[in-house]
């Protein structure tokens, strides 16, 4: 019963910022590795930020870089995904993923097993 739950989505200006949360039941999140993906319609599903919770190591998506940071809490078994200077090409449903970190050869979404529903961001004045 391995679950994944995002939150923090919603509507936001340009240049505007949002939270999102990634809290993990069913397993411990101090020994995986964490993804965010987003997906616009007709797109591909693309990674956006990655981190190891045991050791904080992270990684960035191109587009994304110096505007979001991902962080852990492994006491509340939550990764944030803190987003700030929005474009509205970020616009797109925001998935997390988790896998055992040694299975994750990069921060694309083939590498990841386990996946949350999805949550909106939408980017727009």
């Amino acid at each position: 019963q391995v679950q994944l739950v995002e939150s923090g989505g919603g509507l936001v200006q340009p240049g505007g910022s949002l939270r999102l949360s990634c809290t993990a039941s069913g397993f411990r999140l101090d020994y995986y590795a964490i993804g965010w993906f987003r997906q616009a319609p007709g797109k591909e599903r693309e990674g956006v930020s990655c981190i190891s919770s045991s050791d904080g190591v992270t990684s960035y998506g191109d587009s994304v870089k110096g505007r979001f940071t991902v962080s852990a809490d492994n006491s509340k078994n939550t990764v944030y995904l803190q987003m700030n200077s929005l474009e509205p090409e970020d616009t797109a449903v925001y998935y997390c993923a988790a896998d055992r970190p040694w299975l994750v050869e990069s921060c694309t979404p083939r590498y990841f097993n386990s996946w949350g529903q999805g949550t909106q961001v939408t980017v727009s004045s």
